[in-house]
C-alpha cells in the first residue's frame, strides 16, 4: 500500500479505515504478502483470509486485540507480524498456522503464551520483546528447530532449565530484564553464538570460555565486577571488554609443559671484563 493512501489513512475515522484498506485488497497479490501495518485498524479485514495461497501478512503498528477464525485459512503463511498492537493474549488461531517460520509478537501486552504454541513446529524465529511477561513461557521450550529468541524488556528474573532442550537455538536476545544472576541454563547450551544480556542486574558473569560456538556477548549496562572469559576471537561489548579473553586451554597448557627458556646471555662490556679479570678476580 503506498504511502499517500496511508497518509489519507491517519485522518480517517477508524471504522472507516478498513473501507479503504478492503478497496485495495480486490485480488490476490502476485507477491503473496499483504502489508497492513500502520493502518490504525481496530478490526482485522476477512477479505484478507480469502487468499489461501498468502506466503507474508503484516499487521504491524495498529489497534487490534483480536483475530478471526477465518484465519485458519491461511496455512501457506509463513511470516505474520502482530507487533505493536493491544493483544493481551495470543488469539488462539495463530496456532493453527502451522507453516509459520517467523512470529513477531512484540510490544503488545502479553502476559504468557497459550500451550497450543507448541503446534508451530517450523517456528524458527519469535520476538516477543516489550511484552509483560514475567517468566519464559514453558512452551517456548518445546519449538524444537527455534533459531532465535527475542525476549527483551520484559519481566524475566530467570530462565527455565528445559531452554536446553532447543539444540537448533543460535541466538538470544534478554536485554532489558531483571536477570539478577546469568542464567545457569546458558551455560549448558555451546551450541549458542550470539547472547544478549545487556541492561540488566547482573553482577557476576561466570565463564563462558567453553561455549565453542559462542561468536558475541553483549553484556553492558550491568552492576558486574567482571567481565564474562571467552574463548579467543569472541566478540565481547561491555566494560573490560578491551581485555585479553581467557586463552586456549590447549595453549595454556603447552606452554607450561614448555622447558624453561636458557638463561639470558651477558651484554659484551660485561663479557670483555669478566675475562680481564680472570677465574680468580674478586669484585668489590
Amino acid at each position: 500500500m503506498g504511502n499517500t493512501i496511508r497518509a489519507l489513512v491517519a485522518f480517517i475515522p477508524t471504522d472507516r479505515c478498513q473501507n479503504y484498506v478492503v478497496r485495495d485488497l480486490q485480488e490476490m497479490p502476485l507477491d503473496k504478502m499483504v502489508d497492513l501495518s500502520g493502518n490504525q485498524l481496530r478490526r482485522f479485514p476477512v477479505l484478507v483470509c480469502s487468499f489461501t495461497e498468502l506466503v507474508k501478512l503484516y499487521l504491524s503498528d495498529n489497534h487490534l486485540n483480536s483475530l478471526p477464525p477465518e484465519l485458519a485459512q491461511l496455512q501457506n503463511l509463513q511470516i505474520l507480524a502482530l507487533d505493536f498492537n493491544n493483544f493481551k493474549a495470543l488469539p488462539q488461531v495463530v496456532c493453527t498456522l502451522k507453516q509459520l517460520c517467523i512470529l513477531y509478537l512484540g510490544n503488545n501486552k502479553l502476559r504468557d503464551l497459550p500451550g497450543e504454541l507448541s503446534l508451530l513446529q517450523n517456528l524458527r524465529t519469535l520476538w516477543i520483546e516489550a511484552n509483560c511477561l514475567t517468566q519464559l513461557p514453558d512452551v517456548v521450550c518445546e519449538l524444537s528447530l527455534l533459531k532465535t529468541l527475542h525476549a527483551s524488556s520484559n519481566a524475566l528474573r530467570l530462565l527455565p532449565s528445559q531452554l536446553q532442550r532447543l539444540r537448533e537455538l543460535r541466538t538470544i536476545w534478554l536485554s532489558g530484564n531483571l536477570l539478577a544472576d546469568f542464567p545457569a541454563v546458558l551455560l549448558h547450551m555451546p551450541f549458542l553464538e550470539v547472547i544478549d544480556v545487556d541492561r540488566n542486574s547482573i553482577r557476576y558473569f561466570p565463564s563462558l570460555a567453553h561455549l565453542s560456538n559462542l561468536k558475541l556477548v553483549i553484556y553492558d549496562h550491568n552492576p558486574c565486577r567482571n567481565a564474562p572469559k571467552v574463548r579467543k576471537g569472541v566478540r565481547r561489548v561491555g566494560r573490560w571488554a578491551e581485555e585479553t579473553p581467557e586463552p586456549d586451554p590447549r595453549k595454556a597448557r603447552r606452554y607450561a609443559l614448555a622447558p624453561a627458556p636458557p638463561p639470558p646471555l651477558l651484554p659484551p662490556s660485561r663479557v670483555a671484563a669478566a675475562v680481564c679479570q680472570g677465574p680468580n678476580s674478586s669484585t668489590s
